[in-house]
């Protein structure tokens, strides 16, 4: 799998309206739906059904359940730096569970990010300071998947 690929499928979503628990591009996705999305582009099938999930995921427990459905799929790899074609996980608030991805577009210093947004819908965003201090995880798709 090359990372181009994964920048290519991930801007192909750009317009895509946000709704919430959706991952069809063009009608509606979240970030997770995003991310799912481009899998199932590039992969076909998506690993696992995606039980029903809350906006708030799953901040009143602080089950980390983002995080470890991502370790499940995706390869780890160490926080650094984000290379195009990096799935990055992204904590809001300190002290609440990483609750939001998206797709690393463009290498820093100028680096960019394809993310569904609330309000917003599927964007292209500078991978500013701001979203850089949030970064908890970074991953990278599987090269293949079996």
């Amino acid at each position: 799998m090359a990372r181009s690929e994964v920048v290519d499928a991930a801007r192909a979503w750009i317009g895509t309206p946000y709704r919430h628990q959706a991952a069809r591009r063009g009608a509606g996705t979240d970030c997770l739906g995003l991310v799912r999305g481009i899998w199932h582009e590039l992969f076909g099938r998506e690993p696992e059904v995606v039980p029903a999930y809350s906006m708030d995921w799953s901040e009143p427990s602080g089950d980390e359940q983002l995080w470890q459905a991502a370790r499940r799929h995706l390869r780890e790899v160490p926080k650094g730096d984000p290379k195009p074609g990096d799935v990055i996980l992204f904590r809001m608030r300190a002290g609440s569970v990483a609750k939001h991805l998206g797709i690393v577009t463009e290498n820093a210093p100028t680096g960019a990010f394809v993310h569904a947004y609330y309000g917003h819908g599927v964007v292209e965003s500078p991978l500013s300071m701001p979203w850089m201090r949030r970064i908890v995880a970074r991953f990278e798709f599987p090269l293949e998947v079996s």
